[in-house]
């Protein structure tokens, strides 16, 4: 697993070809098998999405809202899996978002494993959630928003293992 998460980095740069239907099904299952806070399955939606017409609208859409339209927030990817979640405000706001990071972070990690191009995508959520003909197609519970999506596809780039720093992020212990 180590060697997996060692691995895994944004590959930004697609062939323009699909997953097939059992890598999306491999991907599907690792989201299943994502940690969610109290059980709260519920609170959250999979959307997969493999329309041209949405991908092509929601990164045009995407790079005008970043004030850019020849920007490709998706990179050319064909297919993104969006990631959606009840909100609230106070104490468990964090949970939500989390769970839905922990969804996405397996889906990534299960990519690697497979060979298969992919892509966090946070900001452009951010630009999608500005686009409410773009949202409704999506067909999203009215108490859940987009969080995050994760962005697939055939691509000529390989995951290769690279040397982690221990120190790259600050840690503090105490005793």
């Amino acid at each position: 697993m180590l060697e997996t998460m060692c691995k895994r980095r944004s590959i930004r740069s697609f062939t323009g070809e699909p997953i097939t239907d059992e890598e999306l099904a491999l991907i599907l299952k690792a989201a299943q098998s994502a940690p969610i806070g109290r059980k709260e399955y519920d609170t959250l939606t999979i959307t997969v999405v493999k329309s041209k017409e949405f991908m092509e609208a929601f990164d045009k859409g995407a790079g005008e809202f970043f004030g850019d339209p020849n920007k490709h927030p998706l990179y050319g990817a064909p297919m993104i899996i969006i990631v959606s979640s009840a909100l609230c405000d106070g104490p468990r706001i964090n949970t939500y978002y989390s769970n839905a990071a922990c969804v996405v972070e397996n889906m990534a990690l299960e990519a690697v494993e497979l060979g298969v191009g992919a892509c966090h995508i946070w900001g452009a959520m951010i630009a999608l959630r500005q686009m409410p003909q773009l949202v409704e197609k999506l067909g999203i519970p009215a108490d859940q928003t987009p969080c995050c999506g994760l962005v697939l596809g055939k691509t000529t780039e390989k995951y290769e293992p690279r040397e982690i720093p221990a120190d790259r992020i600050k840690v503090t212990c105490v005793e």
